[in-house]
């Protein structure tokens, strides 16, 4: 048996769905069966249900994509290169993972936005930080933070949409022909 503590083991296995399936797509005995953890310790760990394991999960997992983003693109020598390797990396995973894997804040926000406040907020946060991070890397450029993020993520939904990687390559190039 898996020893890691059952909160993580749910919120791990929350996010993995999240990313294949969305919000309204995954169920709560869908992730207790994915974190093999008893159906009571979902309500002990998270007693506000679905919707507090949803915003905590939207914070957790835009933390962790932002730090590994931010690896990627830090590890690059010019600014062309590091917005290049974040588009490359996403079309790469997106093929490895037969286009199951995009962007989890992503696939959330478009289902939430207009029905549920306080996970917009959650999601509406993630993506404040993330352009936060970018603008910063861009010596403050805030208009072309949000174009480029608006280009990766618009690149996510035409790529699992089509099937291709062209959309997230085309948007990679645009997005360093700004540059």
């Amino acid at each position: 048996m898996d020893k890691t503590p059952t909160r993580e083991r749910i919120l791990v296995a929350t996010a993995e769905l999240f990313r294949r399936q969305g919000y309204a797509g995954t169920g709560l005995k869908a992730v207790v069966a994915e974190a093999e953890a008893p159906f009571g310790s979902l309500y002990h760990h998270f007693p506000g249900g679905k919707q507090q394991l949803a915003g905590e999960v939207i914070r957790a997992s835009g933390a962790f994509f932002q730090a590994l983003v931010v690896a990627v693109y830090d590890e690059q020598a010019t600014t062309a290169e590091s917005v290049r390797a974040v588009f490359a990396g996403a079309a790469e995973t997106l093929e490895a993972t037969d286009y199951v894997d995009a962007c989890p804040i992503a696939t959330v926000a478009l289902e939430v936005a207009s029905t549920d406040e306080l996970l917009r907020q959650a999601t509406a946060e993630v993506f404040t930080a993330w352009t936060d991070a970018l603008t910063e890397r861009l010596d403050g450029d805030r208009d072309r933070a949000l174009a480029i993020l608006c280009a990766l993520e618009g690149a996510f939904v035409l790529s699992r949409a089509l099937r291709s990687t062209e959309p997230m390559h085309a948007a990679g190039r645009l997005a360093v022909a700004g540059l």
